[in-house]
């Protein structure tokens, strides 16, 4: 009998590249990959069309997109985390800038964020800024250099557009903005506002558990209506590959680590599995995220963490 084959997008890393390149199967389907070049642009069709049948998402995205009605559940795989640190960019020509007056500098003016205010990375960056350093961020004005793929959602007054033809690194230079999320910083001039940032993030998760999550895979719901066993066969299928990729790394055979494979090297040092699989596993970091979204409006209300997940796949760890 043949089985059937679903149109998916992941991007490959170390944690999927056994099911991307066959190595692990899943039991009662096979998958159809689709490589988009620049991963965003999936997050965007997949929200506005639901073009595939599964689909590697941005956490914030997915979150806004349900808020708003759109026909896709995640299953908790959670593909990419990351520290956040040196998301936040500053021109250095400005001078020194002590941590103290990070609120002062921050509060009254103009601060960029990479395409949408509902962009992951800006979600976590701002709550960096929020908790580190004690900023109101009802009192910033948020500049965003594009739209949000979620057509619906509408930004609080606060938020604003960059306006055509103008660049985040532009901004920083010229001085119209203070700071940006996401900044290209190849210019000598640039550079991020925390200090050795890979260390503070190091340092976050240390000493509060703080390791966000950035993406997870999504399901569209009719597929997961018509076939009952699939959302268990995809989080068994995504585990498995992920759990071989983390011995891997753990037993020292990753060759020429890339910077993603260095961010789960040391967290493997504070923790035993870099990039767990699962609600109950990671039910403290989406509860703080689902916080940071209402906090930002993102979010008109909390949601139940359970509640976003398949339910065949909320008693599932791997």
């Amino acid at each position: 009998m043949t089985r059937p084959r679903y149109r998916t997008v992941t991007r490959t890393q170390g944690n999927n590249r056994a099911l991307k390149e066959g190595a692990v199967r899943p039991g009662t389907f096979e998958f159809e990959f689709e490589e988009v070049p620049v991963l965003v642009h999936a997050f965007r069709r997949m929200v506005r069309t639901l073009e595939f049948d599964i689909c590697e998402m941005a956490l914030t995205t997915y979150l806004c997109a349900r808020a708003h009605g759109v026909k896709f559940t995640a299953l908790p795989i959670f593909l990419v985390r990351n520290f956040h640190h040196g998301a936040i960019a500053r021109n250095l020509a400005a001078g020194p800038l002590a941590p103290e007056a990070v609120k002062d500098r921050f509060e009254g003016h103009r601060v960029g964020v990479n395409r949408g205010y509902t962009v992951t990375t800006g979600v976590w960056a701002r709550a960096i800024l929020q908790e580190e350093f004690g900023v109101d961020l009802s009192r910033v004005t948020w500049v965003r250099s594009g739209d949000e793929h979620v057509e619906a959602y509408r930004a609080p007054a606060n938020v604003v557009p960059l306006g055509e033809g103008r660049s985040l690194q532009q901004g920083l230079l010229d001085g119209d903005l203070v700071a940006a999320v996401g900044a290209d910083l190849d210019h000598p001039d640039l550079g991020p506002l925390i200090p050795d940032p890979f260390e503070a993030g190091v340092a976050a998760l240390e000493s509060r558990g703080f390791y966000p999550i950035n993406h997870l895979v999504v399901v569209r719901d009719a597929l997961l209506d018509e076939n009952p066993d699939l959302a268990a066969d995809l989080f068994e299928t995504f585990a498995e590959s992920k759990r071989r990729y983390v011995e891997a790394l753990r037993t020292g055979r990753v060759a020429d680590p890339t910077p993603v494979d260095r961010v789960h090297l040391r967290a493997l040092e504070v923790m035993e599995d870099p990039l767990p699989y699962g609600v109950e596993p990671n039910r403290q970091v989406l509860e703080e995220l689902i916080a940071h979204a209402v906090r930002q409006q993102i979010l008109p209300a909390p949601v139940a963490v359970d509640h976003l997940f398949s339910a065949a796949t909320r008693g599932l760890t791997g």
